[in-house]
């Protein structure tokens, strides 16, 4: 059975995935598409910490609880269904999440106090949703910091990483549109994680 991986670039309640595997030296594209984490009618929607700031410190704390555990939810159906679609064909191996700079943040009555932090926060939320569907449904789940990306690839691929972005390049012009930033970044994230694994039986 082939192996493949996914990546996924997340944005506020909504994230670029894509999956793929790559056999022979050939990365084949399995799947595009947008997943959204939150609901239209949910109230904060897809700017929690937004919402939050209006609330009482313990109700925040319990508003954004909430709100995690829902869009958890729907990362864990989006990630289920994609795999369920594949699964006759192909066993997936890991996810790959794109990462911000990694600064901790500070306590929350810091953050809801400072707008800077709450856009900060709401990435970290939204990244954190996708990792922790993925930890729920038992997929190994990598973090990359997409400052560091250029330098993964460079080490899982070696002397093939040239060849590799060209290839990734290059198929956005026989796949058609989306291929933005976001589909490029994710599937180099899935191609660093289905090079990681290569050595697992399992």
């Amino acid at each position: 059975m082939k192996r493949m991986a996914i990546g996924v670039r997340m944005h506020s309640g909504w994230g670029a995935l894509v999956a793929l595997s790559k056999n022979d030296g050939v990365v084949e594209i399995l799947a595009r598409r947008r997943i959204v984490v939150t609901d239209s009618e949910a109230r904060g929607g897809n700017q929690p910490y937004h919402f939050a700031k209006a609330l009482d410190l313990p109700e925040a704390e319990k508003f954004l609880a909430s709100s995690f555990a829902a869009s958890k939810r729907l990362a864990v159906e989006a990630v289920r269904d994609l795999i369920g679609e594949l699964h006759a064909e192909y066993r997936i191996v890991g996810a790959a999440v794109l990462l911000a700079s990694g600064r901790p943040l500070p306590p929350l009555a810091k953050i809801l106090g400072a707008h800077p932090l709450i856009h900060t926060a709401e990435g970290e939320f939204f990244r954190k949703v996708f990792s922790k569907a993925c930890e729920g449904l038992d997929l190994p789940v990598t973090g990359i910091r997409e400052r560091d990306l250029d330098e993964y690839v460079q080490s899982a691929f070696g002397k093939a990483a040239t060849g590799t972005r060209q290839q990734l390049f290059e198929l956005g012009k026989s796949l058609g549109p989306p291929w933005t930033t976001d589909q490029k970044m994710a599937a180099f994230a899935a191609l660093i994680v289905l090079a990681d694994k290569q050595g697992d039986s399992h």
